[in-house]
């Protein structure tokens, strides 16, 4: 017996919520120890989920002890948003956490959930994936121990623990390295290619090797799982598996349809602490929609702490338990050196997609992606004309709207947006979609090159909330710029004289998006080139290039590139690639300009623009010289190893 001081705060709300919901029945003096045991980049490629051709005998067994859900998402189809929203239980893209590899800072209001379960007696370790999203000095008090070698082993004695144990195995780089096809143990050519991916040997192959890593990652599960058993434990831990977001193939990881967002989720409870089942007995499935959103709040509804308002998920165990949500939500914004920016709503049958960046496609060059054989080779398809219309679709501007029945159409390949017999789906959806991103502030309306400038190195989340931007007009004029016609040009064009910038933007945006149409605003377009903002700037010169005002609009682009801030200069240079400029100030702006500020220590996403334009310049880079602070005249390709 667990000595009951040590859980005195957690077990008194207990009591109290039992009471308060009249729930009388008998229940272990301790608390659970609670187990999440987390993999990376994986979709439902399980035999459990009905996948015959993967090899996973150790999921399939969780599963039939536990409670297999069916309609499990990540919020964001990508690691470090997705991480985001579990650690804080608050959609990373309300916090302005939405961009991967971002360093904006919290607000003090949110606590991350291992703070909570500390307070309420638990020991909390983390192998020892974190990838939060935040700046390392909000993190890294917040565990027991995060490390390699953490362990709920090493807790005092008596104090329940929550564990993660994360695996890597499963992750996109698995497929950078190729693995002879003779070693593999699926059989490229027994492969089932999805309809959005050709059939090429290296997509073959690609998929082969990912599934023979979903066989190590199940192996993996199974040590984990024995490891439990032997420890003596298992009968008093809840165990909790899951994949951080889909994957892993293109069109996946980083994308807002099932494959890069729906991920299996597993829940086994002991029988000591059957109160908590969600259905009436193990092995059974559970089509509850959920979120990462909500693994917070049920961890709270779990161990009797009261969940607090801020928080923007539902509980689906224990006494706070909710009623089945109808909707799950989830977000797309910069990938690594990419910008786009996507909403997406889904219920139990479909899903709906606004891409807010229709005039980009999905396949725009990610330098990490691109690291995978099967990318290129789909790339190099679509170019020789070897795709049909489904797999030519990445390649090609977006539709504003999708609309899919995933249920029936489980690759999402046939867009219902505009058939007629689903209008009445497409504007509940619609509407929720708009309804869900005013509720929870989407800080995403917001150009990222503004966030320090605006908050004033505050949070994004508190930013927001203290009502000095009209965040709903933001969100109108963001809309309106998708939605709008023709007719709208006015509207559009008034928007680009609004005293806030992001209003700026998107009346920008706009304009470019209907593209010649816009020709009777090319005066007042103009006149955004001497706009404070550097987002405003580069939405203007990119629709004014298109208008014909070709120089103009790179010389607006070359002094944006040149300007101190890392993102406005990655902004720009998205445009750069997207127009397919190759410029000789552009690209003296690029080289003498960004490959020579100082690395800072992180991603640096703007050298990561450059490093791809100049290769798509076929600059001969030991040719450049560069005199960088410390390193004087080394190399351009020296900065690329």
């Amino acid at each position: 017996m667990k000595p009951k001081h040590l859980l005195a705060p957690a077990i008194e709300g207990l009591i109290a919520m039992n009471l308060a919901t009249g729930c009388t029945d008998s229940r272990p003096d301790e608390l659970p120890n609670i187990l999440w045991i987390t993999s990376e980049d994986n979709s439902p490629f399980a035999g459990c989920y009905g996948d015959k051709f993967a090899h996973t005998p150790h999921m399939d067994k969780l599963a039939s002890e536990g409670f297999l859900y069916t309609h499990a998402f990540a919020n964001a189809p990508v690691c470090a948003p997705s991480r985001n929203t579990i650690l804080t239980g608050v959609y990373a893209n309300s916090g302005g956490h939405q961009h991967m590899r971002s360093q904006y800072p919290k607000s003090d209001l949110i606590k991350p959930y291992p703070e909570y379960l500390r307070e309420a007696g638990y020991y909390c370790t983390n192998i020892s994936k974190q990838d939060y999203n935040l700046p390392g000095e909000q993190t890294t008090a917040i565990w027991d121990e995060s490390s390699p070698k953490a362990h709920y082993k090493n807790r005092p004695e008596g104090k329940p623990f929550f564990a993660v144990f994360n695996s890597t195995i499963s992750h996109e780089s698995s497929l950078h390295k190729r693995i002879p096809r003779e070693d593999l143990h699926h059989d490229p050519d027994s492969v089932s290619l999805p309809p959005c991916h050709p059939d090429t040997p290296d997509m073959r192959h690609d998929w082969a090797q990912y599934y023979d890593k979903i066989s190590d990652l199940d192996t993996w599960i199974g040590n984990i799982l024995k490891e439990l058993e032997e420890s003596g434990e298992a009968e008093n831990t809840i165990v909790f598996y899951y994949g951080d977001h889909g994957g892993v193939l293109a069109r996946s990881k980083r994308f807002l349809y099932d494959s890069g967002t729906r991920v299996p989720f597993i829940v086994r409870i002991p029988e000591k602490y059957k109160y908590l089942f969600p259905g009436e007995k193990p092995g059974t499935t559970i089509d509850r929609l959920v979120g990462f959103v909500d693994l917070v709040p049920t961890l709270l509804s779990i161990v009797g702490i009261t969940i607090p308002d801020y928080l923007q998920g539902n509980a689906f165990l224990g006494d706070q338990k909710t009623s089945d949500p109808q909707y799950a939500y989830m977000f797309r914004d910069r990938m690594d050196e990419r910008y786009d920016m996507s909403r997406s709503v889904r219920d139990k049958r479909f899903r709906y997609i606004r891409n807010y960046m229709p005039y980009r496609p999905n396949g725009q060059h990610l330098e990490y992606l691109w690291l995978a054989p099967h990318v290129k080779s789909w790339e190099d398809a679509f170019l020789n004309g070897e795709c049909n219309e489904i797999q030519s679709r990445f390649w090609l501007p977006k539709p504003t709207e999708e609309l899919y029945d995933s249920e029936n159409d489980p690759w999402e390949t046939v867009n219902l947006a505009n058939d007629p017999s689903y209008a009445d789906v497409l504007e509940r959806m619609r509407e929720e979609c708009t309804s869900w991103t005013l509720k929870i502030k989407d800080a995403g309306f917001i150009p990222e090159s503004e966030y320090t400038t605006l908050s004033d190195g505050r949070a994004m989340y508190d930013y927001l909330r203290e009502n000095q931007i009209p965040f709903e007009e933001i969100v109108d004029a963001a809309n309106q710029s998708l939605f709008s016609k023709e007719n709208d040009i006015a509207s559009l064009t008034a928007n680009l004289k609004s005293p806030v910038s992001a209003i700026r933007y998107w009346g920008a945006s706009g304009l470019l998006r209907l593209g010649q149409v816009s020709k009777s605003a090319t005066q007042d377009l103009l006149s955004c080139l001497d706009d404070p903002s550097p987002s405003v700037i580069c939405a203007a010169s990119e629709a004014l290039y298109y208008l014909g005002e070709r120089e103009t609009a790179i010389k607006a682009l070359k002094e944006v590139i040149e300007n101190p801030g890392e993102m406005s200069r990655c902004l720009a240079m998205n445009v750069v690639a997207s127009l397919g400029l190759d410029d000789p100030d552009i690209r003296e702006a690029v080289i003498q300009t960004v490959i020579s500020q100082p690395n800072g220590g992180r991603e640096q996403y703007d050298l990561r623009m450059a490093k791809s334009l100049i290769m798509n310049w076929q600059v001969d880079l030991k040719s450049i010289r560069l005199n960088l602070p410390g390193n004087p005249l080394i190399s351009l390709d020296s900065c690329f190893s």
